[in-house]
Formats: C-alpha cells, structure tokens, sequence
C-alpha cells in the first residue's frame, strides 16, 4: 500500500459497475463480478484507512513511552494556552473597566466603585 503506486482495478471493473446497479440480488451475480465489487470494496477500505493515518496511530500506541512524553507536552501547552488566553481576557476587561471609571458615568461608575469596596473591604478581613 505504501509503495505510490495507484492500484489499478481489473479491467472488467466497468463492467461490474453496471451489473451491480443492474442486479437485484447480490447471489444473482457471477462470480468475477462478486470478486470485482469485493475488491473495490477492500480497495476503498485500505484507502480511507491511509486516509485516517491508523498505522501512525497504532505505532503510537506501542510505544508508550512516546505516548505518554507526546500527552506531556500536549497538556503543557494546552495549560500555557489557557493561561495566556485568560489573562489576555482578564486584562482587556479591566482596562475597558478602568476607561468605563475614567469616563464618570453615573451608573456604572457606582457600579465599579461598589465593586471596589467590596474588594478593598474582602482583603482586610483577611489575615495571611
């Protein structure tokens, strides 16, 4: 399969094709058009399993090593990730908030101003 070279159906494959979309019943087929469908069958089952990379996949998992050291990694930088996504987030949303407190709105201003006596209120009553 690996050698790049297209496989090539038999040349009654045309033929097959139209007795297949023809026949009624499978059974009522001769044998070479049978063997035919199956391999067009078989053929196009090997193609989408290249497709899909299975042999990567289970290669992989024989090594577990390999496995384990390719999660390590994914998980780091899936967390890195995160990470930088929620303070790029968090830091757009305080600075739009301090624009909002600059510009002395009635409403959100008291706003802002609540939650930051809130906050001022929660870190005095904590002792570290």
């Amino acid at each position: 399969m690996h050698s790049g070279e297209p496989i090539q159906a038999p040349l009654s494959s045309q033929k097959s094709a139209a007795a297949l979309s023809t026949a009624a019943d499978p059974a009522d087929l001769p044998q070479e058009e049978k063997i035919n469908a199956l391999y067009r069958m078989t053929t196009s089952l090997a193609q989408q399993m290249e497709k899909a990379r299975i042999s990567e996949y289970t290669e992989l998992l024989h090594s577990p090593f390999r496995l384990i050291w390719l999660n390590i990694l994914s998980g780091a930088a899936r967390g890195l990730g995160i990470a930088l996504g929620f303070t790029f987030f968090a830091a757009t949303i305080i600075y739009v908030l301090q624009v909002l407190g600059a510009l002395n709105l009635p409403i959100i201003g008291d706003y802002i101003a609540d939650i930051v006596r809130i906050v001022q209120h929660q870190l005095e009553l904590k002792t570290f």
